[in-house]
Parts: C-alpha cells; sequence; structure tokens
C-alpha cells in the first residue's frame, strides 16, 4: 500500500510539472515584442556582438516591423499557446487516473521525441540558427524524461493492481 501511495505521489507531482511546463510555454508565445525587449534590454552590454545578440536584435526588428504592419500575424501564436493549454489540460485525465490514462504518458513521449527532427528540419528550413534549434529540441528533451518516469510507474501501479 505504501508503494502505491508512492508511485501515485510521484506521478502527481511530475505530471504537474510537466502540465506547468506546457502552460508556460504557451503563455509566453502570446506576448512576443514586449517578452523581446524585456530580453534584449536585459542583456544590455552583457550581450556585445555576440551571436546570441545579434540574433535577437534581428528577431526583435523583425517582430517590430511585423508588429507595426501586419499584426494579424500575431493570432498564430495566440492559437500555439492555446495549443499548449489544450494539451495541458488533457493532461488532468493523467492526475486522474495515471493506470487507465496511461496512454497520455505514450502520447507525451511520441509528442516529445517528434520536437527533435521537426524543430530540426523546419528551423532549417526557416533559417533558424542551428544553436536556438537545439533549445527547440530541449523541450522535448526535458519533457520526456518526467513522462517517462510517469509511464514506467503508471505500470508498475498496474501491477500491482493500483
Amino acid at each position: 500500500m505504501h508503494r502505491t501511495r508512492l508511485l501515485r505521489r510521484r506521478i502527481n507531482r511530475l505530471t504537474w510539472l510537466f502540465i506547468v511546463g506546457l502552460v508556460l510555454s504557451g503563455a509566453t508565445a502570446i506576448p512576443l515584442p514586449g517578452e523581446l525587449n524585456l530580453l534584449v534590454n536585459q542583456m544590455g552590454d552583457q550581450g556585445g556582438s555576440s551571436e546570441v545578440a545579434t540574433w535577437l536584435g534581428r528577431v526583435r526588428e523583425a517582430l517590430a516591423q511585423t508588429q507595426a504592419v501586419h499584426p494579424f500575424l500575431f493570432y498564430g501564436t495566440d492559437w500555439l499557446a492555446f495549443g499548449h493549454f489544450v494539451i495541458a489540460l488533457v493532461f488532468v485525465g493523467a492526475l486522474r487516473d495515471p493506470v487507465r490514462n496511461r496512454w497520455l504518458f505514450d502520447f507525451g513521449l511520441i509528442a516529445c521525441a517528434l520536437v527533435i527532427p521537426y524543430a530540426l528540419v523546419f528551423g532549417g528550413l526557416r533559417g533558424i540558427p542551428f544553436w536556438w534549434r537545439l533549445i527547440d529540441c530541449s523541450f522535448g528533451v526535458f519533457g520526456f524524461l518526467p513522462l517517462w518516469l510517469c509511464r514506467k510507474w503508471a505500470k508498475e501501479l498496474e501491477s500491482t493492481g493500483r
């Protein structure tokens, strides 16, 4: 009985971690110009003429031009955020019954694995620097670990009869 409670607590915590990560990731897709201005301003002289500072300056300029001329394009990032929120909401099912809804962990693992080729291929097609694509890939890597553990523990719960 003690092991069952321990596994449920672990699954609960890591599932919440994953949900919070999705929500925060989605929320950051909405105020892009303001966030980027804050980031570039925070970097200040520390950024200097590094490749990162140059890239962020270029992105900030592109976002400012887009916002001035075509603000409706940001509607796409609003929907990106919505997608993150909905996926996070789905994982509430795993909180409620991690054994019956273990398929959610499988779904999440597949999605995390697909982040890597998606970021590498489409980032390359869009001219995103390789180092930035690695940052994007890290979302899949960091999401994979808690989901893998949750899946493992849910299988263990299932084998013990919940």
